[in-house]
C-alpha cells in the first residue's frame, strides 16, 4: 500500500495538569494531604498559610483563599453544616476600666517555669489523673531484639556466652519464639571457637529468664511452662496447670474436657479453675513489645446530631487555610517577559490551581459524605444491625459523578460519628434478600451473628447451620456457607473451638 494523507475528525479526552492534580489530591488521606500542602507551601512562594486573626482583604483579586473546610462547600452542602453559635457559659465582659484595674503597670521581670514551658506543661497530667503513663506518651517504639539486648547488657557473662546470647536473640521472632534449632545455631559458629551444644542450651535458659515471661521458647508447651514457673509458688492450682501444659496440651486444644477430667482426676469445677489459670498466660509473649509507632486516624468528616437533625461538616482542623500572597502577587507584571517575572507568573498560576483543587476536593467530599449520612441514618440511630445495603453506584447516581470518583473519595477517608470513627467504605455493603421481599446488608448480618454468638450457651455453642436457622427465623435467608464466611470475617472461631467449661 502506498503512503497517503487522510483527514479524520474525532473527539478525544485529554487530562490537563490541573485535572490530574485534582484527582491526585482527591484520593489522598488527610495526613498525606497535609504533607502535600506543606510541600506546596515550601516550594511555592506565592502560597501562604492564613492564620486565625490575620487581616485579610477578600476584595483583593490577587488574594484568593481557601476557607475552612466546613465553609468551602456548595450552597446545597452548606445547609448541612453547623450554622449556630453555642453560648459561652461563665464569660464576663470587661471594659477598659476593668482591664486597667486588673493589669498592673509594671510586670515582674523574672519568668516562671510554667511560662517558659507552656507547651510541655499542657501535656502533663492533672492532679486527679491516676492512669497517666509518662513512658507511653514520650517513648518511641522499641523492637523485641533491642529490649532483649538491653537486658543482656545488664547480665554478667563471658565474651563467648555473650556471643551465643546475641545469636540466640537474633533467632527469636516477633512472637517471642526461637525459630532455629539449637543444633543449627551451634553449627553456625566458627569451629575455632569450639562452642558445644550444652553451652548454647545453658545460655538459652538464661535468656528465657528475661522479660517478657515466656520469651525464647521453642514451642507453645515450653512457653506456657516458662510463664508458670515465674508465678509464686502459692498460686492456686499451679502444679495442676504445669501438669496440664506439660502432658495434656493437645487434649486441651481439642476441648475434650471429659478426657481431661479423667486423666487428671479433677472435677469439672476444679478443671475450670486450672484452665482459667492457663488462659491468663500469653501464648505470644513477644507481642507485648510493640516496635511500631501508633498510627492516629484524623477524621475528614464530622457527623453530629442537633435538634433531631444529623449535621455533616468537614473537620475544621484537618486542613489549613491557604491563600495567595498578595504582596508577591502584586510584583507580577503582565507585559514583562523576563525570567523572574515568568517564574513568578507560573508560581501564581500553580498556586491558584492548587487552591481550586483543594476547593473541589472539599466540595466533593462534602457531597459524598452528606449522601452517605442520608442513606445510613438508621445506622447512626440504632447501630450496625440497622445498616442498609449501599453500593458505589447509588452514591454516584445521587451526586452525579462517576463510580471511580466515589471510590477515590471513600478510600482512606474517615467519618467521626457518635458511634465511633469509620472509614467511608465501611458504609458500603452488599445485600441479602429477606422473606418479606426487602433487603438486608451484609454488615447488619455480621452484627446479628456477633450478637447471637455473644449470647450463646458456651457449653453448647451455636453451629453455622443453627445460626443460619436463627437468621431464617428473622426473615433473612442465608446459606450455611455464607454464615461461615461472615463468621470468619468477624474473627469468630468455629463452634468446636468456642466450647467452654462453666
Amino acid at each position: 500500500m502506498k503512503p497517503s494523507l487522510v483527514l479524520k475528525m474525532g473527539q478525544q479526552l485529554t487530562m490537563t495538569p490541573q485535572l490530574q492534580q485534582a484527582i491526585r489530591l482527591l484520593q489522598l488521606s488527610t495526613l498525606d494531604l497535609q504533607q502535600e500542602i506543606q510541600e506546596a507551601l515550601d516550594s511555592n512562594p506565592m502560597l501562604e498559610r492564613e492564620e486565625d486573626g490575620d487581616d485579610f482583604d477578600s476584595s483583593d483579586p490577587m488574594a484568593e483563599a481557601v476557607d475552612r473546610p466546613g465553609e468551602a462547600t456548595s450552597e446545597k452542602s452548606a445547609t448541612q453544616d453547623s450554622t449556630y453559635d453555642e453560648p459561652s457559659h461563665g464569660s464576663e465582659s470587661l471594659d477598659d476600666a476593668d482591664w486597667g484595674e486588673r493589669i498592673p503597670s509594671e510586670l515582674p521581670v523574672d519568668t516562671a517555669w510554667e511560662d517558659i514551658y507552656q507547651t510541655s506543661a499542657s501535656s502533663l497530667p492533672s492532679n486527679d489523673d491516676d492512669e497517666w503513663d509518662f513512658t507511653s506518651r514520650t517513648s518511641s517504639g522499641v523492637s523485641l531484639q533491642s529490649h532483649l539486648l538491653w537486658q543482656l547488657n545488664l547480665a554478667p557473662m563471658s565474651d563467648t556466652d555473650r556471643l551465643i546470647a546475641t545469636t540466640l536473640i537474633d533467632c527469636i521472632n516477633d512472637q517471642g519464639y526461637l525459630e532455629e534449632s539449637l543444633e543449627e545455631i551451634t553449627d553456625s559458629f566458627d569451629p575455632e571457637l569450639e562452642i558445644e551444644l550444652d553451652e548454647v542450651e545453658v545460655v538459652l535458659h538464661r535468656i528465657q529468664q528475661f522479660e517478657p515471661a515466656g520469651i525464647g521458647a521453642r514451642d507453645l508447651r515450653e512457653c506456657l511452662l516458662l510463664q508458670l514457673r515465674q508465678l509464686p509458688e502459692r498460686t492456686p492450682w499451679l502444679s495442676e496447670a504445669q501438669r496440664l501444659a506439660s502432658d495434656y496440651l493437645d487434649v486441651l486444644g481439642s476441648r475434650d474436657y471429659n478426657l481431661l477430667m479423667r486423666r487428671m482426676k479433677l472435677k469439672e469445677d476444679e478443671l475450670r479453675q486450672v484452665i482459667e489459670l492457663i488462659q491468663t498466660l500469653n501464648p505470644r509473649p513477644g507481642s507485648q513489645i510493640e516496635a511500631s509507632e501508633p498510627e492516629y486516624v484524623v477524621p475528614d468528616v464530622i457527623v453530629r446530631k442537633h435538634n433531631d437533625r444529623w449535621l455533616v461538616e468537614l473537620n475544621q482542623d484537618a486542613m489549613p487555610r491557604l491563600r495567595v500572597n498578595a504582596q508577591y502577587a502584586s510584583f507580577v507584571k503582565r507585559a514583562d517577559s523576563s525570567a523572574d517575572n515568568t517564574f513568578m507568573r507560573n508560581q501564581l498560576q500553580e498556586a491558584r490551581w492548587f487552591i481550586k483543587s483543594l476547593l473541589s476536593r472539599n466540595e466533593t467530599l462534602m457531597k459524598v459524605a452528606t449522601q452517605i449520612v442520608e442513606h445510613q441514618r438508621a445506622f447512626l440511630e440504632h447501630g450496625d444491625e440497622a445498616m442498609k445495603p449501599l453500593v458505589l453506584h447509588d452514591i454516584a447516581e445521587a451526586v452525579g459523578m462517576h463510580e471511580s470518583t466515589i471510590s477515590r473519595v471513600t478510600t482512606q477517608k474517615y467519618m467521626h460519628t457518635p458511634r465511633g470513627i469509620y472509614e467511608l467504605k465501611y458504609f458500603f455493603s452488599s445485600h441479602v434478600s429477606t422473606a418479606e421481599g426487602g433487603e438486608c446488608s451484609s454488615t447488619a448480618i455480621r452484627a446479628i451473628i456477633k450478637k447471637l454468638v455473644a449470647a450463646e450457651n458456651q457449653k453448647k455453642p451455636l453451629s453455622d447451620s443453627k445460626i443460619a436457622g436463627l437468621l431464617e427465623a428473622q426473615g433473612i435467608q442465608v446459606a450455611r456457607r455464607t454464615v461461615a464466611k461472615y463468621r470468619e470475617s468477624l474473627g469468630i472461631a468455629p463452634s468446636s473451638e468456642r466450647k467452654r467449661l462453666l
